[in-house]
């Protein structure tokens, strides 16, 4: 597979490519199968359709790394308490990739056009009740709306990527799709700082709404129609079912910091993320079209290559929330310097996605899968070790980079691990798969992190985040140490299909 545009990288982040691959064998079909079937002629306007598309695409990718330098600046107006904090990272994470699947399917069903539009529609909407937010019920419940629009369109918007464009020309366009993925990271985290530190936090929000009206407008002449495929079930039970168990899993895991692990209001929502994720199996095995086949799991490289892409995207989104609070909180940075200081990270994982894109074909996903970990946990070995009286630019800096140059290394080698070793009329669920932990990573690793920095983070003491940063190289180490027995041997083919984000 051409470096994968998960490879590409986007931090959140949004991680090398936030384009979360069509969802299903379908997009891979087309991918596999277009150069024997006869295309279509070719649009004239499928450049400028990319550009908007892109565009749209853009904004979904922003919205995770522009949010986390603003929170505190948003948590100081809005009287945000550590809980709520963390869920303005991850309501949106959560159901993004709770429901990017049923996304994929309705882009199927409904038409790519169509589902594209509705989702840009309700993430406009979305975006403008964030900005317009009172209080911190009306900011979450438009961040989850937010993550709704963005399941719809972004599995939309890579299938008509994926179906407008052929030959070296397919090639062409998924590369500047995948490209998106490090600009939008490196943009969001100086967006967002100039943006908060400029006419307000609201801007951050604000900012996609005259973007989001005018692709609306111009979208639907430059889009061609196609016929929607022939409907084969859509598996909503299934797709609300794995996202409420992942809601209830953060729940549990966020209230911990508050309550205690042993409190009933923490094992209460735990236990129940277990007993939704067996009935999410059960009800897998029994649909005719489901969205996650669990026969899957039993696939070596799909295991784990989803653990790789779980704890590459826990690790960090991780650092970013962490980061951004302690430079604001801690060392008196205002959002913009923030920004700046964040901005070589999202470059390095960038370099990380490259790097490995490259070195993967030769040395196999095994050897790059725990030099990447072995870096990321070196990275995060020196941050518990800071101390207030500690210049950012010259240890927080420099150790997050090296984490993050090891982590986009990983975001790679989960990517092919899944896809290259999969056969390939598996390749697009494997895909779907991949972007769901993609997501859903992001929003376990904040709730971890928030619940063991605890009061630090409202406090601005330095000893939550020592312990947070602690577990992290922990973390990193540790899956550095399972890859010899989790990542099978052997390299990856050097084609698939198109991986998102």
């Amino acid at each position: 597979m051409k470096s994968d545009p998960h490879a590409q990288g986007h931090p959140h982040a949004h991680t090398p490519s936030d384009a979360h691959a069509h969802t299903d064998a379908h997009t891979d079909a087309h991918a596999h199968t277009g150069a024997h079937a006869p295309s279509p002629p070719p649009d004239p306007r499928r450049w400028t359709a990319l550009a908007l598309i892109c565009t749209a695409q853009f904004m979904l990718i922003l919205d995770v790394t522009v949010v986390n330098v603003a929170l505190p600046t948003m948590a100081a107006d809005l009287g945000l308490g550590r809980s709520a904090l963390t869920w303005a990272v991850t309501a949106y994470t959560l159901c993004f990739g709770g429901l990017m699947l049923l996304g994929g399917r309705l882009a199927d069903g409904l038409g790519a056009r169509r589902t594209l539009l509705a989702g840009l529609a309700l993430f406009t909407a979305a975006s403008l009740a964030c900005g317009l937010a009172p209080d911190a019920a009306t900011l979450l419940t438009g961040r989850i709306a937010q993550g709704v629009g963005a399941a719809l369109l972004s599995p939309a918007a890579l299938s008509l990527v994926t179906t407008g464009f052929h030959g070296a020309e397919r090639t062409k366009a998924l590369g500047v799709w995948a490209a998106i993925g490090g600009t939008g990271s490196a943009v969001g985290v100086l967006l967002g700082g100039a943006l908060a530190d400029g006419p307000g936090w609201r801007w951050v929000f604000y900012v996609n709404v005259p973007v989001g009206l005018a692709l609306l407008a111009a979208l639907p002449a430059v889009v061609r129609a196609r016929a929607p495929q022939p409907p084969r079930g859509l598996d909503v039970p299934g797709a609300l079912l794995v996202t409420t168990a992942t809601g209830a899993l953060v729940y549990g895991l966020v209230r911990a910091g508050d309550a205690g692990w042993t409190s009933p209001s923490t094992l209460l929502p735990l236990l129940g993320a277990l007993l939704l994720y067996g009935v999410f199996a059960a009800v897998e095995r029994a649909s005719r079209a489901p969205l996650m086949d669990p026969r899957m799991f039993t696939r070596r490289p799909v295991v784990a290559g989803s653990l790789l892409m779980l704890v590459a995207t826990a690790l960090l989104i991780s650092f970013f929330f962490l980061g951004s609070v302690q430079l604001q909180h801690l060392y008196g940075y205002d959002a913009l310097r923030t920004g700046l200081v964040f901005l070589p990270v999202a470059v390095t994982t960038a370099v990380g996605a490259h790097l490995a894109a490259r070195l993967v074909g030769s040395l196999g996903s095994r050897p790059c899968a725990a030099a990447g970990l072995t870096i990321a946990a070196l990275g995060c070995a020196p941050l518990p070790f800071f101390t207030a009286e500690s210049d950012p630019w010259t240890t927080l800096l420099p150790a997050l980079s090296v984490a993050a140059l090891g982590l986009g290394a990983v975001f790679v080698t989960a990517t092919t691990t899944a896809l290259g070793m999969t056969a390939p009329h598996e390749a697009g669920l494997a895909s779907g798969i991949i972007n769901t932990f993609h997501e859903v990573g992001g929003s376990i690793g904040v709730a971890v992190v928030s619940t063991i920095a605890g009061s630090s983070i409202t406090t601005g003491t330095l000893a939550g985040y020592r312990a947070a940063f602690i577990t992290c190289a922990l973390t990193a180490a540790a899956t550095a140490l399972l890859v010899p027995l989790l990542v099978p041997p052997g390299r990856p083919r050097t084609t698939g299909g198109p991986h998102a984000h």
